[in-house]
């Protein structure tokens, strides 16, 4: 008779990495320094104002300062960029992010490389995606690093194993995937044009779905016992995994929701705090 899966608890890992916060916002405090997480919204997209307000409401109940930049839709890059620079000098402010995705008229990636590298607090930048390649990142992409989390918290092996991310976008499948390779997994990186998706799927001993696709990731693909971590949020709280027929092959699971986005919520908090102790000079 198979085993039931582990439910891989994202609420769970989410709150010990809180609970762990609260101490080391309070030692700030206490010494003149409240983090504060500066957050631009460019336009009115309400997926985008749901997440920025979320964050906002988690910084509130840490006692981090939450402040929060809405921008009109018909900003400009350069405009853009100009009130990355005013964050990037308030020393106030510890860990900048820009919602997106911005309005298609804005260079995003120019965008992002106005972050200072200090306050780069979800890993968009070039250069946070070089150290985190090196394993040097100081601040490295929230929701990678929220898999990486759930997969320590849980003890779930990662030398060794075949890892297949499906998905390639800069700030989860690439660093995701140099994530578990610094982990000395071994790692296929597939995307929208990979032949064969489901043959090379089915050798994962652990599988990141990171495509954007609700229900993408199949049941019948996956190798029994394999762990599956799906990054994917899609409308009607709905993963890049079919979830029941998945569950039913796989060894260990994240649900959506209650999977990897509690955790990357909480790792957002945690760079910031991280940046705050690191730029105040107060590291802990």
């Amino acid at each position: 008779m198979k085993k039931n899966p582990l439910i891989l608890d994202g609420n769970l890992v989410a709150n010990r990495i809180k609970e762990a916060l609260k101490d080391r916002v309070d030692r700030l405090v206490q010494q003149g320094v409240r983090p504060c997480l500066a957050t631009v919204l460019v336009g009115d997209d309400p997926a985008s104002a749901t997440y920025v307000r979320m964050k906002g409401n988690a910084c509130k109940r840490l006692g981090i300062e939450s402040k929060r930049v809405v921008l009109e839709r018909s900003t400009t890059t350069e405009e853009l960029i100009d009130v990355i620079q005013e964050l990037n000098n308030d020393s106030s402010v510890h860990g900048i992010l820009l919602q997106h995705p911005v309005p298609h008229h804005i260079d995003e990636r120019a965008a992002f490389e106005a972050i200072s590298i200090e306050k780069d607090v979800d890993g968009v930048t070039m250069l946070g995606f070089a150290q985190n390649a090196f394993g040097q990142a100081a601040l490295p992409s929230c929701t990678p690093a929220a898999i990486m989390a759930i997969m320590d918290e849980y003890k779930i092996p990662m030398e060794g194993k075949h890892a297949v991310v499906v998905g390639r976008s800069p700030i989860l499948g690439k660093p995701v995937s140099m994530m578990l390779l610094n982990r000395n997994a071994t790692v296929t990186i597939c995307h929208s044009r990979t032949q064969h998706l489901e043959q090379l799927v089915s050798q994962g001993d652990i599988v990141v779905a990171a495509v954007g696709k609700p229900n993408f990731i199949q049941g019948d693909w996956i190798k029994p016992g394999a762990v599956i971590m799906d990054a994917g949020y899609n409308e009607g709280n709905i993963g890049d995994c079919d979830y029941e027929a998945c569950y039913e092959r796989a060894s260990a699971i994240t649900p959506v929701p209650g999977g990897v986005g509690p955790v990357t919520i909480a790792t957002l908090l945690k760079h910031t705090v991280d940046a705050a102790e690191k730029t105040s000079g107060k590291q802990q």
